[in-house]
C-alpha cells in the first residue's frame, strides 16, 4: 500500500512539474524575443537530439565518429613512438655494454624498466590524444547533457534515479570521478546503486585497451569501421550491464521507488579551443599517462624480478601464471593474462603491458617495434584467438575497480561492505560472462 501510495505522490510530482514546464514555456513564447534564427535552430536540434529515435541514433552515431578517428589516426604514431623506443633502447643496450654493466642491472632497467614504459606510452598515448579532446569537444558542446536525457527514462524503469545518467557519464572519464559526482543524487539508496555500477562504464584507462586489442585482430578482417562497431558495442554492453544491475539491486538489497528529478539542459555552446586543450591535454591525458607510467615503472620491475627469482630452477613468474593458469583457462585466458589484471588492481592502464612484460619475460625476448610484432607476440608465440582477445576487453570491462576507485568508493560509503561489494560483483558477472561464452563458443566449435 505504501509502494503505491509513494508511486501516486511521484505521479503527481511528474505532472506537476510537466505542467509548470508547459506554462512557462507558453509565457516564454509569449513575451521573448530571439533575435535571428538561433533560437529556433536550438530548439529544432534539441527536438532531433532528445527525440526517443532520433536522440539514441545520434547518440551512437557521435560515438561511433569518435572512436573510428581514435582507431584510424592511432595507429600510425603509435609505430612512429614505437620505433623511437625501439632505437632508444638500443642505444641504452650498446652504452651499458660498453660501460661494462651487470647483467642484471641491463635486464632490471632497460629490459624491465624502460620497456615497460616504452609501451605504455607507444600504445596508450596516441589513442588517449585523439580520444579524449574529441570527448571533451562533446562536453564543450552541450551535447552530454542531452545523452543523460535520452538515458534518463531507462534508468528510471529500472527502479534508479534519472541523474546516475550524469554520473554514468562522468565515469567515461574516470570512474573515481564518476563514484564523487553520485553526490547530486539526494536518495542514500538511489546514491549508492549509482556508486556500485559506475564501474561498468569503461574509464580512460581502459579505452586504450579496447582500442589496441580490437585494432589488433579485427582490422584485417572487419576493417577500421567494424572495429569501430566492436569497440562500440563493448561500451554498449557496459551500459546494459548498468541498467540490468542498477534493477536487480533496485529489486533485491536495495528496494524502493525511484525518486523524481528535473533535467534542464543547458544552451548550446561554442567550444572554447584553450580550455578544450587545457583540459583534453593536460587534465586527462597527461594526467591518465603520469598516473600510468607511475604505476608500470614499479610493476615492470616488480614482474621482471619475479620473471627472474627462480624456486627450483622454475621462475616465481611462470609459477604464479602456472597456478592461475586453470582457472584463466576456464575463462578463455591464460596465467599470465590474469596475473595481469591481479597486478593491474592499482591502474587499469597497466594490465595490457604487463601482459607483454610478463609474455617477454617468460623467455620471449624480442623487442616490440610496432602492432605486427605485438600481434606476433599473441598469436604466433601465446596462441591467442579472437576470442582470446574478446575476452580481455570484456573482462577488462566487467573486472573489479581499479584501487582508486575502490578508495573513493570507501570514502564516499563509508563502509566496508559497500566496498567490498563494488569489488565483488562486477567481478562475479565478469568471471561468469567469460566462462559462459568461453564454454559456449567450445561447444559450438567456433573456434
Amino acid at each position: 500500500m505504501g509502494t503505491d501510495y509513494s508511486k501516486l505522490q511521484n505521479d503527481l510530482r511528474d505532472r506537476i512539474v510537466v505542467t509548470l514546464f508547459h506554462e512557462a514555456e507558453a509565457i516564454a513564447k509569449k513575451v521573448v524575443k530571439v533575435k535571428g534564427n538561433k533560437g529556433y535552430w536550438e530548439g529544432r536540434l534539441d527536438d532531433i537530439l532528445t527525440s526517443p529515435g532520433w536522440g539514441s541514433f545520434t547518440m551512437l552515431l557521435l560515438l561511433g565518429l569518435i572512436f573510428w578517428i581514435t582507431i584510424t589516426g592511432a595507429n600510425y604514431p603509435s609505430q612512429l613512438l614505437a620505433n623511437l623506443f625501439s632505437l632508444i633502447e638500443e642505444k641504452m643496450l650498446v652504452f651499458l655494454t660498453v660501460i661494462n654493466a651487470p647483467a642484471w642491472a641491463i635486464g632490471l632497467f632497460v629490459l624491465g624498466l624502460f620497456r615497460t614504459l616504452a609501451w605504455v606510452v607507444a600504445v596508450m598515448l596516441p589513442p588517449m590524444a585523439i580520444f579524449f579532446p574529441l570527448f571533451t569537444l562533446l562536453e564543450d558542446l552541450g551535447y552530454l547533457p542531452r545523452m543523460a536525457f535520452n538515458l534518463d527514462y531507462l534508468f528510471k524503469k529500472c527502479g534508479t534515479h534519472g541523474k546516475q545518467t550524469l554520473s554514468m557519464c562522468m565515469g567515461f572519464g574516470c570512474n573515481a570521478v564518476g563514484v564523487v559526482s553520485c553526490r547530486i543524487i539526494d536518495s542514500p539508496r538511489e546514491r549508492l546503486i549509482a556508486i556500485l555500477t559506475n564501474n561498468f562504464v569503461p574509464c580512460n584507462g581502459r579505452f586504450p585497451t579496447l582500442i589496441l586489442l580490437s585494432s589488433l585482430f579485427l582490422t584485417g578482417v572487419l576493417g577500421n569501421f567494424g572495429v569501430t562497431l566492436v569497440v562500440l558495442a563493448i561500451v554498449l554492453i557496459g551500459i546494459a550491464v548498468t541498467l540490468a544491475v542498477s534493477y536487480l539491486l533496485s529489486k533485491t538489497i536495495l528496494k524502493g521507488v525511484p525518486s523524481t528529478f528535473t533535467l534542464e539542459l543547458p544552451p548550446f555552446r561554442k567550444p572554447r579551443l584553450g580550455q578544450l586543450i587545457i583540459r583534453s591535454i593536460l587534465d586527462r591525458t597527461i594526467f591518465v599517462l603520469g598516473r600510468a607510467v607511475m604505476v608500470a615503472a614499479p610493476a615492470g620491475l616488480l614482474v621482471w624480478t619475479l620473471a627472474n627469482l627462480d624456486i627450483g630452477g622454475v621462475s616465481i613468474l611462470n609459477l604464479s601464471a602456472s597456478f592461475l593458469d586453470p582457472f584463466a583457462k576456464a575463462l578463455g585466458l591464460d596465467g599470465i593474462i590474469l596475473l595481469a589484471f591481479i597486478l593491474g588492481l592499482p591502474a587499469n592502464e597497466i594490465v595490457v603491458p604487463l601482459i607483454f612484460m610478463g609474455y617477454l619475460a617468460s623467455g620471449s625476448l624480442i623487442e616490440l617495434t610496432g602492432l605486427k610484432e605485438i600481434q606476433r607476440l599473441l598469436v604466433v608465440q601465446h596462441g591467442w584467438t579472437w576470442l582470446t582477445a574478446i575476452n580481455v576487453m570484456l573482462f577488462s570491462l566487467l573486472h573489479y575497480p581499479c584501487g582508486t576507485t575502490l578508495w573513493t568508493i570507501f570514502k564516499e560509503t563509508k563502509s566496508r561492505k559497500w566496498t567490498l561489494l563494488a569489488f565483488l560483483i562486477p567481478t562475479t558477472i565478469g568471471i561468469l560472462v567469460l566462462f559462459l561464452l568461453t564454454q559456449t563458443i567450445k561447444l559450438l566449435n567456433l573456434l
